[in-house]
């Protein structure tokens, strides 16, 4: 059968990746394959999980490429070489140049640990977003999956999935919780998504 191949790009730890490797395992991902993890950190836990699952991976940094250009010319190479369909960052902590994005519209895909519009944007990531929520005291927050485009944050948006915010939360606790309810639920099933429209444009085309 036709599978859109998918590459994963990854910074740390990889839980994001171990849901969609798992997802791919359980047939929440049927129409998409994980041919590629990319990491931009030699140290990341992820790449284990890649080897763990049999899939081919490359590290790739931007202090060995010299620059933010050289960096992306690097992953671009790989996802031609290795005929990528579609991008998902799990977690990369590297923000991509529109030199990057434009080449690739409606083809990279980006979880964010919030509802968007809220608490996204530059500087918005990691912990920070849920110690501004907690902050602010809302009393809901939650996952996005969109599209990336040239603006942090700012592409087409997939799905969301709200998570609500306990008493006696810590930014740690709701991270979390958000990831298990919501980021490794979405992630999975908007990857799937966009995989069958590429298999099944692919198939008409």
């Amino acid at each position: 059968m036709d599978k859109a191949r998918i590459a994963v790009l990854v910074s740390g730890g990889g839980t994001n990746l171990q849901a969609l490797i798992d997802a791919q395992r359980s047939g929440v991902i049927s129409s998409g394959e994980i041919s590629l993890v990319i990491a931009n950190n030699p140290d990341a836990y992820a790449l284990t999980r890649a080897d763990s699952a049999g899939i081919a991976r490359a590290v790739v940094t931007k202090r060995e490429c010299g620059s933010q250009e050289a960096f992306e010319e690097k992953i671009k190479e790989l996802i031609k070489v290795h005929n990528i369909d579609l991008i998902v960052l799990a977690g990369f902590m590297s923000i991509l140049s529109e030199n990057f994005t434009r080449d690739f519209p409606e083809r990279i895909l980006n979880v964010h640990p919030s509802l968007i519009p809220s608490f996204c944007g530059k500087g918005y990531y990691g912990l920070r977003v849920h110690e501004e929520a907690l902050k602010y005291g809302v009393k809901v927050t939650g996952a996005t999956v969109h599209f990336v485009n040239e603006i942090p944050d700012g592409g087409k948006i997939l799905l969301q999935k709200a998570v609500e915010i306990q008493e006696g939360d810590t930014p740690e606790i709701l991270q979390r919780r958000v990831m298990e309810q919501a980021e490794w639920k979405i992630l999975p099933a908007a990857t799937e998504m966009v995989s069958k429209d590429i298999v099944s444009s692919r198939q008409k085309g």
